[in-house]
């Protein structure tokens, strides 16, 4: 009897594999590629039909989806601890928007946005919701990269290099995006900052724009107790509500920190469908406060997790946001059983894609979805003895221990080494800003 070959591009044969489509470690599991898609999952002693362009052994890992960054700032990795231990206000005002005056243009975008996309890749990263400006640079970036990037276009009333009013933020935003538009690795939304930068008559203009375009909208809400007071004393009512009046929640809505949320906020954010991006270091190291995660999950929320930008991390690290926030959610409650280690895997892949409406393309290792995948070395000195896979991951692994990241099928990061970008470049380009921002001070 002549065995018909299965064939495809990688065939990956894993010690452990947690799909994310349940809780389940599945041991001696092998995972195959074609196209950039997931084809096959099987047993690794039911594969022997398999063939393939590269196969890969990893007989001390586990595989797992690729982590998703909801919420980051990936150009900022050029003022990385430019500024640090200062209250939010403060530190944009007087430090982070002046530097940005004197230094943001198309090469620091394009420049810090590779650096922050490298040191992602490195971390298990495979998707950014990025947030800033230059969009066609962070576009490059991505595609260069490899990795699959969410391009948010920054909107503001006031000027910056990049534009000098709202309108000409959503003008240039719409441009640009329709020259990515057929680019399944880069989508572009649209980004208004906050509820204490945009009006409501932009709030109203980009609403109309995201609905009639089927746009996905990134903005910062109740980061602090001062936005949120601020607000009340401004507009006699608190964000959340002043958002919900003008008909902005409407929208398909990743709403970045929302620390400060009363029980009514907690049932109007579930009720509009709206994700929040969890920035556990950055709400910490700002001293934002604590965000009520555990119960805005309970309430039916879709919470996923970011990292903000390096200037205000100051690391671009999913896995060390992913076990802050499990921490985190415990101090929150005191109760150490919420947001348990898989839980807040969840937050890191499949909640995140829910969030993108891109579920049914990335977020878990599905037959059929995209090949968004990452290895991690689970024999390390760190990481043994491996009693428990997905405690490991979230209590134990570190960034370090990644070995291999794929996005849409293509290796990325093989064994700690890159393969879509130049480490030695990406170190000449920070050393050239770093001498450039620190003459300027």
């Amino acid at each position: 009897m002549i065995m018909s070959h299965q064939t495809f591009n990688t065939i990956i044969h894993a010690r452990w594999l947690l799909t994310v489509e349940s809780s389940e470690i599945l041991q001696h599991h092998s995972v195959a590629i074609k196209d950039g898609q997931i084809a096959a999952i099987s047993p690794t002693n039911e594969t022997s039909d398999w063939a393939a362009d590269e196969v890969i052994t990893l007989d001390e890992h586990v595989l797992m989806p690729g982590l998703i960054n909801l919420h980051g700032h990936s150009a900022m990795t050029l003022l990385r601890g430019y500024a640090d231990d200062l209250q939010l206000m403060d530190w944009l005002h007087n430090h982070i928007w002046p530097a940005e005056g004197k230094h943001v243009d198309d090469a620091f975008v394009y420049e810090g946005s590779l650096i922050g996309m490298a040191e992602m890749i490195r971390s298990g990263t495979t998707t950014i919701n990025d947030m800033y400006f230059y969009h066609r640079a962070v576009a490059r970036a991505g595609a260069e990269a490899g990795m699959r990037t969410f391009v948010g276009c920054s909107i503001l009333e006031f000027p910056t290099n990049y534009a000098q009013n709202a309108d000409e933020y959503i003008s240039k935003a719409m441009v640009e995006r329709e020259e990515y538009l057929n680019n399944e690795l880069i989508t572009f939304t649209l980004a208004p900052h906050a509820p204490y930068t945009v009006s409501d008559e932009t709030f109203k203009k980009i609403t109309d724009i995201a609905l009639k375009n089927d746009m996905l909208v990134h903005c910062h809400i109740h980061e602090t107790m001062d936005e949120v007071n601020d607000s009340v004393r401004d507009h006699g009512k608190r964000p959340l509500a002043r958002l919900n009046d003008i008909g902005f929640l409407e929208n398909k809505l990743i709403a970045a920190h929302m620390v400060h949320l009363t029980d009514d906020e907690i049932a109007l954010t579930a009720s509009k469908n709206i994700s929040i991006a969890h920035n556990p270091n950055s709400n910490m190291k700002l001293a934002s406060g604590i965000a009520p995660i555990a119960q805005a999950m309970a309430a039916g929320v879709n919470v996923g997790i970011g990292t903000d930008g390096a200037a205000s991390n100051n690391k671009l690290d999913m896995l060390n946001e992913t076990r802050q926030a499990a921490l985190l959610a415990k101090v929150g409650t005191l109760n150490p059983t919420d947001v348990p280690a898989f839980q807040a895997i969840q937050m890191a892949t499949i909640n995140g894609a829910k969030a993108l409406h891109m579920v049914g393309k990335t977020g878990s290792i599905k037959v059929g979805k995209q090949a968004d995948i990452i290895a991690i070395n689970m024999a390390a000195l760190e990481t043994v003895p491996t009693f428990d896979v997905i405690s490991h991951i979230v209590y134990a692994a570190g960034r370090e221990h990644v070995t291999h990241t794929w996005v849409n099928g293509q290796c990325l990061m093989k064994q700690r080494q890159l393969l879509t970008l130049d480490e030695t470049a990406l170190k000449a380009m920070a050393k050239k800003w770093q001498t450039r921002i620190e003459s300027s001070r």
